[in-house]
C-alpha cells in the first residue's frame, strides 16, 4: 500500500512538473515569437494608436486614444513573456500558472495588434463589442452542451438545433410580424429537435453521437430545401427584421464598458441571464444536484430515488430550448433573414467552449469570447491590410477551437457517465 502511495505521489510530481516545465517552455517560446515575426521591420519613431469609443446611439463620455510607441511596446511585451516564462521554468507558478497563460497570450495579442496596427489606428472598443456579438451564439451553444452533457448525454446535435431555430425564427417572425414570436418559435424547434435527440438517446439506447449527426444532417437537409422552396421565391418570408438594440440609462454611458455591455439586444441580455440562472440551477439547488448525480453516477442517483430517464429528458428538452435562443440570434438578433448552412459550425464551436470551460456556464462564456475575438480579429486586420493570407486570418477562429480542444488550459474530466446509456 505504502508502494502504492509512493508510486502515486511520484506519478502526480512528475506530472507537475511536467506541466510546470512545458507551461514555462510555451511562455518562452511566445515570448520570441514577439521579437522574432513583431519586432523586425518597426522603427523608433511608429506609433500605434487604439481608439476607445465607438459609434453608439447613446451619448457616452468621450475618452483621449491610447497613443503607444509601436517598438517599446513590441519589446515589453517579449520580455513580460520571457520573464514569466523563466520564472515558470525554475520556480512554476503553481496554481496560478492558467492565469499567467492568460496574461502571456493577453501579452501576445497586444504585441500582435499594436505591430498589425503601427502607423496607424485600431478601434479597441470596437473589436470588444464585435467580440462579444460574435461570441454570443457560441455561449449560448456551450450553455446547451452544459446542460445536456452534465446528465449524461452527448449533444453534439446543437448545431442542428440552431440551425433549426434560425430557420423557424425567421418564418414565423415574418408571417405574424412579431419578432417575440419569432423568438419563440425558434426555442419551439429548438426543443422538438432536442426531443427527437432524447428519444433516440435515452429511451432507445441509440449511440449519442450517431444521433447527434443524424439530427445535424436532417437540420442541413431540411432547412436547405425549404429555404430553396419558399424563402427565395416569397422573400416576404425571408423579412423578420431584428431586434433593435437596448441601451441600459447610465450604465450604457461608461467609456468602453457602456456600449460593450450595456447596449444590447435582447437576446446578447438574455446570454447574461441564462448563464447566470443556469450556474444557479446546476450548483445551488436540488435539481443541479441531482442532474450533477445522474451525469456522474446514474445507478448511485437512481437507488437514492431520482428517476435518471425523467432528468435526462428534461435536460435535454432544456438544452434544445437554449440552442434554440442561439439559433434565433443568427437571423432575427442579428442579420434579419436566413441563408442555408448560416450557422456555420458555431454549434461545434460552442461544444469546444463547453470543454474549454470544463462544463461550466462561466467557464463556457470566457471560452466563447475567445473565439469570438479570434473571429473578429480576421474581421479588422482584413480591413488594416495587414500582409497575412486572409487564408490564414479565416482559420482564426477554428485554429483557437483546435488548440482550446488539444488541452492547453488543462486537462479537461467530463461528467463520469457522460455519452453513457442508463440501464436500469
Amino acid at each position: 500500500m505504502s508502494v502504492m502511495t509512493m508510486t502515486t505521489g511520484n506519478r502526480t510530481r512528475v506530472v507537475s512538473k511536467g506541466r510546470m516545465i512545458g507551461m514555462g517552455v510555451t511562455f518562452v517560446i511566445l515570448g520570441l515569437l514577439i521579437f522574432a515575426f513583431f519586432l523586425p521591420g518597426t522603427t523608433v519613431a511608429q506609433k500605434t494608436e487604439f481608439g476607445l469609443n465607438t459609434f453608439t446611439r447613446v451619448e457616452v463620455i468621450s475618452l483621449p486614444p491610447l497613443i503607444l510607441p509601436t517598438q517599446m511596446a513590441i519589446i515589453a511585451a517579449g520580455l513580460i513573456c520571457l520573464g514569466l516564462g523563466a520564472y515558470q521554468l525554475v520556480r512554476g507558478f503553481g496554481r496560478a500558472t492558467e492565469v499567467m497563460l492568460g496574461l502571456v497570450v493577453l501579452m501576445f495579442v497586444i504585441a500582435f495588434l499594436t505591430w498589425a496596427a503601427r502607423d496607424n489606428a485600431f478601434n479597441l472598443t470596437g473589436i470588444l463589442k464585435t467580440t462579444l456579438l460574435l461570441a454570443t451564439p457560441i455561449a449560448l451553444g456551450g450553455f446547451s452542451g452544459v446542460l445536456s452533457e452534465r446528465a449524461g448525454v452527448v449533444n453534439i446535435a446543437i448545431e442542428g438545433m440552431m440551425l433549426s431555430s434560425a430557420f423557424m425564427s425567421t418564418l414565423v417572425g415574418s408571417v405574424t410580424g412579431n419578432l417575440y414570436l419569432g423568438l419563440l418559435g425558434g426555442i419551439s424547434i429548438g426543443v422538438l429537435m432536442a426531443a427527437l435527440h432524447g428519444l433516440l438517446s435515452v429511451k432507445y439506447k441509440v449511440d449519442q453521437i450517431i444521433s447527434g449527426v443524424v439530427i445535424n444532417i436532417l437540420a442541413v437537409g431540411l432547412t436547405s430545401y425549404l429555404a430553396s422552396r419558399f424563402l427565395e421565391k416569397y422573400q416576404e418570408l425571408n423579412n423578420p427584421g431584428t431586434f433593435q438594440p437596448i441601451a441600459i440609462p447610465l450604465l450604457s454611458r461608461i467609456p468602453i464598458i457602456g456600449p460593450v455591455l450595456f447596449e444590447n439586444n435582447l437576446i446578447v441580455y438574455l446570454l447574461f441571464g441564462l448563464m447566470f440562472a443556469i450556474h444557479f440551477m446546476l450548483f445551488y439547488t436540488r435539481w443541479g444536484l441531482r442532474t450533477r448525480a445522474v451525469g456522474e453516477h446514474p445507478k448511485a442517483a437512481d437507488t437514492l430515488g431520482i428517476n435518471v430517464f425523467n432528468m435526462r429528458y428534461i435536460n435535454v428538452l432544456l438544452s434544445g430550448a437554449v440552442a434554440g435562443v442561439g439559433g434565433a440570434y443568427f437571423t432575427i438578433g442579428s442579420v434579419g433573414r436566413f441563408d442555408e448552412v448560416m450557422t456555420a459550425g458555431k454549434g461545434y464551436i460552442g461544444l469546444a467552449a463547453m470543454i474549454f470551460g470544463k462544463w461550466t456556464p462561466f467557464g463556457a462564456f470566457g471560452a466563447s469570447l475567445i473565439f469570438g475575438f479570434a473571429d473578429s480579429l480576421q474581421t479588422k486586420l482584413q480591413i488594416l491590410n495587414v500582409p497575412i493570407p486572409s487564408e490564414f486570418l479565416l482559420m482564426a477562429p477554428y485554429l483557437a477551437t483546435i488548440i482550446a480542444v488539444a488541452g492547453v488550459i488543462g486537462r479537461a474530466t467530463p461528467p463520469a457517465a457522460d455519452g453513457i446509456p442508463y440501464e436500469k
